[in-house]
C-alpha cells in the first residue's frame, strides 16, 4: 500500500513535465506572435456568419439548431458503431449481421421521421 520513492519520483517528474508543457504553451504565442501597433477594428469586431451582429448575444437560439446538433451526434455515433462492425464482419455470424441491420433500420426510420416532420428544413 505504500508508494516507493522511485514511484513518487516518477509521478513528480510527470507532474513537472506536464506543468512545463502547459507553461510553454501559454507563453509561446506571446513570444512568437509579433505585436502590431496598428490594430484593425474589423478584425476585433464580433463576427456572426459574415454579418454584423444584429441582436443581443443573450438571445435564445432556435430549437432547430439544437435539433440538427443532436441529429449530427446521433449519426456520428452510428458511424462510430458501424466502422468496427464492418471491419469484423468476416468473423461474425448471421445474428450479428441481423442485429446491425435492425439497428440501421431503426436509425433510418428515425431519419425519415425527422425528414417528414420538417426538422431538416430551414
Amino acid at each position: 500500500m505504500f508508494i516507493e520513492n522511485n514511484e513518487v519520483f516518477t509521478i513528480l517528474v510527470c507532474v513537472l513535465i506536464s506543468f512545463l508543457i502547459g507553461l510553454l504553451l501559454l507563453l509561446l504565442p506571446n513570444i512568437l506572435i509579433p505585436k502590431f501597433t496598428n490594430v484593425n477594428l474589423d478584425k476585433l469586431s464580433a463576427f456572426e456568419c459574415g454579418f454584423d451582429p444584429f441582436q443581443d448575444t443573450r438571445s435564445t437560439f432556435d430549437v432547430r439548431f439544437y435539433l440538427v446538433a443532436i441529429l449530427f451526434i446521433i449519426f456520428d455515433i452510428e458511424i462510430t458503431l458501424l466502422i468496427p462492425w464492418s471491419i469484423s464482419l468476416g468473423g461474425l455470424d448471421y445474428q450479428a449481421f441481423l442485429v446491425m441491420f435492425f439497428f440501421l433500420i431503426i436509425l433510418f426510420i428515425g431519419f425519415l421521421y425527422e425528414w417528414i416532420i420538417g426538422a431538416l428544413d430551414w
